[in-house]
C-alpha cells in the first residue's frame, strides 16, 4: 500500500487540476449551483462550530466571481443561525450565480455596507474576494485595507478557499501583497501553493472542506501529484522490515564522513541520528579532535579512520580507499566538513561505481556547487543518490532553477539530476526523479536551530542503509518517511528544542515504530 494514502486528505493540486475535478462533477450532471450551496453550507457549519470566532458578528467581503458566491451562502447561513452579518462588495459582481445570491441576501435584510468596513471592528472578516486561480493583483485600496486590518485586528480574518492575493499554484504573494488569515477553508483538495513557505504567514491554519469525491477518483490520478504528509500518517508509516533472524551487519551498515575542528559537533549529531535510525552498524571517519574521545560518547560506533586539520579531497579519497565499500550500504558525506581543499568531483568520480546509497549534505553540496559539473555526475552513478540541501545550498547547486516554491524547485532538480532530493524548509519537500513528491506540513517553527540538519543527515543515512537490508530494498519513500519521523520527533519533544534533545526523542520514536511493526 502506498504511503501516505492517495486520497482527498493527502493529494495536492494546482488551480487547473482542481478545475478539472469540478468540471468532471458538472459533466456527470452535478449542478454548479448545488456545488456552491454545498461548499458554502459546509464553510458556514465550520464557522458555527468555532463560535468564538464569530461571537462579535462577521463581515463578508464579497468578490465578483464564484468565491464571492460561496461567501454569500456563508453570510446567509450565519444570518439564519442568528449571527450578526454584514456584507461588502468592493468590486462589480459578474457571475450570475453570485448576483442571484446577493439579491437573496438583500431580501433577507442582511446589511450591505456602502463603504469599506471599519478596520477596528471586532467582527470577524471573511475573505471571499477572489479564490482559486487568481492572477491579477489586488487593487491598491484592498492591499491597504488588508494591511491596516492585520495591524489593527490581527487574527480576525478567515479566508475562503485561499487568501486573496496568493497564487494557488506557487504560494507567491501576487505583486507582494495578500490577505493574512488566521484560518483558510480550502475547497475540495488542498492547493499546493497553500503549503509553501512563502505564504505560511498568510494562510494560517489550513482546513480542508470536503466535497465527497468517490475513492475511485484517486485510483485514476497521476502518481506525480504531490502528497502532503500529516502528523496522523505516523499511524500507518512504512518502515524498513528486516528478517527477524538478521544479524547486526544484516540490518544495514552506514559510514559517516563528517565534522571538522571548527564543527566537531556536526559529526557527533550526524552519528547520533544514524544510531537513532536503528541501523545495525555505524562507522565513522571524523576529525582527530572528535576521534580521540568518540568511544566515550558513542561506544557503539566503529572508528574507521580520522583526519587532521587541512585535510583535502585526496586525503578523503585515501581514507575511503582503505574502506571496503562493498561492505557498506550507505555513505554520508558532508555535515560540518568545513573548508576541504580541492575539487570534490575527484571524490565523486571515485564513488561513481559505489553500488550503495550516497547521501550528500551541507559542505559536500557546497563544494560540489563550485565545480563545473555541479550535479551532472549523479546520473552516472551505479547506486542511488540522496541530497539534503537547505535553500541556500540548493540555490548554489542548481542556480538555473528559478521556480519560486520549494515543491517546484525540488521536482525540477530531481528530474534533471537523477538524485532524490530532500529540500529542507518550514515545509520540507522530498522529490524523486520520476515525479513522485511528498511535502511535510505538520511541522513546528521553533526547531529551526543549529545542528538539526546534521541529525537529519545521519538519520536518513541510517534509514537508507536499513532499507537496503530490508525485504523491499532501497526505496525513496524511506527518505520521505525518515524526514517525516525526524520532523515528528521534533514536534513531539517535550524537554526542549535542541538537536540533542530531539535526537533522544527520535530514537524513542523509531523504537516505538519498530515495536509496532514487530507486534503486527
Amino acid at each position: 500500500m502506498p504511503w501516505p494514502q492517495r486520497d482527498a486528505d493527502h493529494v495536492m493540486v494546482t488551480a487547473a487540476e482542481m478545475a478539472t475535478f469540478e468540471d468532471q462533477m458538472f459533466s456527470s450532471g452535478f449542478p454548479e449551483a448545488a456545488l456552491m450551496e454545498k461548499v458554502g453550507q459546509k464553510m458556514a457549519d465550520w464557522l458555527l462550530q468555532h463560535s468564538a470566532l464569530i461571537g462579535h458578528g462577521v463581515v463578508v467581503l464579497v468578490g465578483p466571481g464564484h468565491n464571492g458566491g460561496d461567501g454569500l451562502v456563508v453570510a446567509r447561513e450565519l444570518h439564519l443561525a442568528g449571527v450578526a452579518v454584514k456584507i461588502w462588495c468592493p468590486l462589480t459582481i459578474k457571475k450570475p450565480l453570485t448576483i442571484n445570491h446577493l439579491s437573496h441576501s438583500n431580501s433577507l435584510g442582511i446589511k450591505q455596507l456602502q463603504s469599506s468596513p471599519d478596520i477596528a471592528d471586532k467582527a470577524l472578516w471573511i475573505d471571499a474576494l477572489f479564490g482559486l486561480g487568481q492572477s491579477r493583483p489586488l487593487p491598491q485600496k484592498l492591499i491597504k485595507l488588508f494591511k491596516n486590518r492585520q495591524l489593527e485586528a490581527p487574527g480576525r480574518l478567515v479566508s475562503l478557499d485561499l487568501p486573496s492575493g496568493i497564487c494557488s499554484d506557487s504560494g507567491d504573494l501576487l505583486f507582494g501583497a495578500a490577505a493574512v488569515a488566521s484560518f483558510t477553508l480550502t475547497v475540495g483538495l488542498v492547493k499546493k501553493g497553500l503549503v509553501q513557505d512563502a505564504c505560511i504567514e498568510n494562510v494560517g491554519c489550513l482546513q480542508r472542506i470536503d466535497l465527497g469525491f468517490p475513492p475511485t477518483v484517486f485510483k485514476e490520478l497521476s502518481s506525480s501529484l504531490p502528497l502532503r504528509v500529516l502528523s496522523a500518517d505516523l499511524k500507518k508509516i512504512r518502515w524498513p522490515k528486516v528478517s527477524l533472524a538478521a544479524s547486526k551487519y544484516q540490518r544495514g551498515r552506514t559510514l559517516i564522513v563528517a565534522g571538522s575542528d571548527k564543527y566537531p559537533g556536526a559529526a557527533l549529531l550526524a552519528l547520533k541520528g544514524a544510531i537513532a535510525s536503528g541501523v545495525g552498524s555505524v562507522k565513522a571517519i571524523v576529525p582527530s579532535t572528535v576521534a580521540s574521545s568518540l568511544w566515550q560518547v558513542f561506544p557503539e560506533v566503529i572508528l574507521e579512520s580520522s583526519f587532521k586539520k587541512g585535510c583535502n579531497v585526496f586525503d578523503l579519497i585515501s581514507l575511503l580507499e582503505n574502506q571496503v565499500l562493498e561492505r557498506i550500504d550507505s555513505l554520508l558525506i558532508g555535515p560540518g566538513l568545513g573548508e576541504i581543499e580541492g575539487n570534490f568531483l575527484h571524490l565523486i568520480e571515485f564513488l561513481q561505481d559505489f553500488d550503495g546509497l550516497l547521501v550528500l549534505d551541507a559542505d559536500a553540496l557546497n563544494k560540489l556547487s563550485l565545480s563545473a559539473e555541479r550535479w551532472d555526475w549523479i546520473q552516472k552513478r551505479s547506486g542511488q543518490t540522496w541530497i539534503t540541501p537547505h535553500h541556500a545550498e540548493f540555490s548554489r547547486l542548481f542556480p538555473d532553477i528559478q521556480k519560486s516554491s520549494l515543491l517546484d524547485k525540488a521536482v525540477e532538480a530531481a528530474q534533471i539530476s537523477g538524485a532524490v532530493i530532500l529540500l529542507k524548509g518550514a515545509h520540507s519537500v522530498i522529490a524523486e526523479p520520476n515525479g513522485k513528491t511528498w511535502q511535510l506540513v505538520d511541522t513546528v517553527p521553533w526547531v529551526a536551530r543549529a545542528g538539526l540538519g546534521d541529525l537529519l543527515a545521519g538519520f536518513v543515512s541510517g534509514v537508507g542503509a536499513l532499507s537496503i537490508a530490508s525485504e523491499e530494498g532501497i526505496s525513496s519513500v524511506y527518505l520521505a518517511a525518515s524526514a517525516f519521523v525526524h520532523a515528528e520527533a521534533a514536534r513531539r519533544t517535550k524537554n526542549g528544542s535542541s538537536s540533542s534533545s530531539i535526537g533522544e526523542s527520535l530514537a524513542r520514536l523509531v523504537r516505538n515504530i519498530q515495536s509496532r511493526d514487530f507486534d503486527h
